[in-house]
């Protein structure tokens, strides 16, 4: 019993095995790199939705789709395809040319970074492979990778949805759109957390997701960051925030008139712009609350350091994205501000993954 124990008291210590402590730490580099791409493309996806851009690109070519038009003769091809969506004609009807290749370019620079994201990602996939120590994240990070192109083909589903009939994408294929981008990255930065952590040989174990959510306080908060998130891209799906632009009445009143003007009335949750935008104000004021319940408690309990910071630094960033919230409401959606409340929802969620991570590391 005795020689066994002193065994396995031998091989535990990390610094005593034959792991590189160098492989952990560049494969993690890698992710976070990768993830800090994932949040450009939400940046860009943004711009693309705001301006129309989006709607612009009619066809989809995975493969050859890497190349612009290099003539104007195949400017000109593109530009008759766009003539017979839905935006060209309740939209853009009259636009020349030259008025078409500023919203194709940006569409165009989207999709280039989502193939650019998708080579880069063979880089830690690669280094993962060639890498025996590493060999056992292989799996996990081609199932990542593989997320990723499942991201590529809902954008487009999405885009199809504006190309039909109405010159808007369906909320509901944008929402999922996002959500996929979203839990994209936070797999990507979890990742990276982990391996950070086994490189600074603070823990041969590797922290469980669903096992830092046992705390009733961290799954609720969860569940309300991604709900405001879901209706926050059907606020944008809808341009529900073109509407009722003062906070926080509703008009003259917190709950307007409008809000179950569908029938039947389950459809408003949805379907009616007046009543989205007025869940995600609600969901948006129980989730800062829910963050301010569950930091409060965790700096009352924990004696990290660096838990600590990760806490405060969510506490601070969740008033700042609600203020950016609200500012964008009352400012009629600035594309400038839009963008930042689109992007500091993916912040917001990203550190709390890293008060969960640490508080179960």
């Amino acid at each position: 019993m005795t020689s066994s124990t002193a065994v396995i008291t031998q091989t535990t210590p990390l610094s005593e095995s034959p792991i590189s402590p160098n492989s952990f730490r560049s494969l993690s580099n890698w992710l976070f790199l990768t993830a800090g791409f994932v949040m450009i493309m939400v940046i860009l996806g943004g711009l693309t939705r705001l301006t129309g851009s989006g709607l612009s690109m009619v066809d989809w070519r995975p493969v050859t789709g890497f190349l612009p038009p290099l003539n104007e003769a195949q400017w000109q091809s593109v530009f008759d395809l766009y003539k017979v969506s839905p935006q060209y004609h309740k939209v853009n009807f009259g636009m020349s040319l030259s008025e078409f290749k500023g919203i194709f370019w940006l569409e165009f620079i989207h999709r280039l970074g989502g193939r650019f994201i998708g080579v880069l990602f063979l880089a830690p996939l690669l280094y993962s492979l060639l890498k025996k120590d590493l060999r056992s994240w292989s799996f996990k990070i081609l199932g990542i990778w593989i997320l990723g192109g499942l991201q590529g083909v809902m954008g487009w589903y999405m885009v199809k949805s504006g190309l039909v009939d109405e010159p808007w994408v369906s909320p509901f294929r944008l929402c999922a759109h996002l959500l996929l981008a979203f839990l994209t990255c936070s797999l990507l930065f979890w990742s990276g957390l982990v391996l950070r952590s086994q490189y600074q040989q603070k823990n041969t174990l590797k922290p469980q997701f669903f096992q830092s959510l046992k705390s009733p306080k961290a799954l609720a908060t969860l569940i309300l960051v991604v709900l405001t998130i879901c209706y926050g891209a059907f606020v944008a799906g809808m341009k529900a925030g073109l509407i009722y632009n003062t906070f926080p009445l509703m008009g003259e009143t917190f709950i307007p008139s409008e809000i179950l003007f569908h029938t039947p009335w389950y459809e408003n949750f949805f379907m009616n712009p007046v009543t989205v935008q007025f869940i995600h104000r609600v969901l948006a004021m129980l989730t800062l609350g829910a963050v301010w319940w569950h930091g409060i408690g965790t700096l009352k309990t924990t004696s990290s350091d660096l838990e600590k910071k990760w806490i405060v630094s969510l506490l601070g960033w969740s008033l700042v994205q609600v203020i950016l919230g609200i500012s964008t409401l009352v400012l009629q959606v600035p594309y400038d501000l839009a963008v930042a409340h689109q992007a500091g929802a993916l912040i917001l969620l990203m550190l709390f993954l890293g008060t969960l991570y640490h508080k179960a590391t």
